[in-house]
């Protein structure tokens, strides 16, 4: 790209050198970003400033970016910000990006638990984005959240911090948590769920940057993390609680089954906006 561009003929450098590597929608996705980002226009300020002259260092910022795009790194990662929620929270190679269908997580527990000063626990919570998200939208909860990476759990109390979210976070393994009795009325978690078997279908710019250990379970034990949590959950939850839980498209039936072998009752299964099986949800039996 040129110095001395006007806002106009920047983007359509951009889409130009971009288009032989990604979809056209992607793109328009990317530009958005950019322009968000390093000049805070939202999409009408990029329709009415379009004849604006970009500085230099600008124009600098934006081929540095568009060259991190055709390496495949992941725009959120380039920015290290991303937009979960109503609520932006930063983000870098430690945690996962933030998907929208976790948002329809954090929204069918809002939904579902109206009531005031519920206790959460969130497992493997990564950016703190579903715990912090719980915090801010519940009413008076209190919030625990775990994660096994201290470098995640670095990232989610930056984000805390940042949003103003009371979170306790605390280094733990799901599956080797300590003993609880009656501690919760929900436990939530978006544990690694994707077989190792599934890498070769994955785009290069989630297997390049994003945390594998974070991703990944074994072919021969893929549902290890929702037996460690199912089994926790029968003495942790209060009677009546109620468990959540992101999971494989693939394991829908299985996970049913896990449920029902640990005693959970009121099982449901919904589908994300892709219509693709995605979050279960069970209660604990009296």
């Amino acid at each position: 790209m040129n110095a001395q561009q006007t806002l106009e003929q920047s983007i359509r450098e951009i889409k130009k050198s971009l288009s032989p590597a990604y979809p056209q929608g992607e793109i328009d996705g990317f530009v958005k970003i950019i322009f968000r980002q390093l000049l805070h226009y939202d999409t009408v300020d990029i329709l009415l400033r379009k004849d604006t002259v970009l500085p230099d260092f600008i124009v600098e910022k934006i081929n540095k970016v568009v060259i991190e795009l055709l390496d495949r790194r992941p725009i959120q990662y380039i920015f290290n910000n991303t937009y979960f929620h109503g609520h932006n929270f930063y983000v870098d190679g430690s945690v996962l990006i933030p998907r929208p269908e976790t948002e329809e997580l954090v929204d069918m527990i809002i939904d579902e638990n109206k009531e005031s000063d519920l206790k959460v626990l969130d497992a493997g919570t990564g950016s703190g984005c579903i715990a912090i998200s719980l915090a801010l939208a519940m009413k008076f909860p209190t919030v625990d959240a775990i994660d096994i990476s201290e470098n995640a759990l670095d990232v989610a109390r930056r984000n805390a911090q940042t949003l103003k979210a009371k979170v306790n976070f605390h280094k733990c393994d799901i599956t080797d948590m300590p003993a609880a009795q009656n501690a919760y009325d929900i436990i939530v978690s978006n544990p690694p769920y994707i077989a190792e078997s599934e890498k070769r279908q994955m785009d290069k710019n989630v297997l390049d940057y994003e945390p594998q250990t974070a991703l990944f379970v074994p072919d021969n034990d893929p549902l290890k993390f929702y037996r460690a949590l199912s089994n926790y959950g029968k003495s942790a939850l209060k009677n009546g609680g109620r468990i959540y839980f992101e999971i494989n498209s693939r394991f829908p039936d299985e996970i049913t089954e896990l449920l029902k072998h640990y005693g959970y009752g009121s099982i449901e299964l919904s589908r994300d906006m892709q219509g693709l099986w995605r979050f279960a949800r069970a209660d604990k039996q009296n």
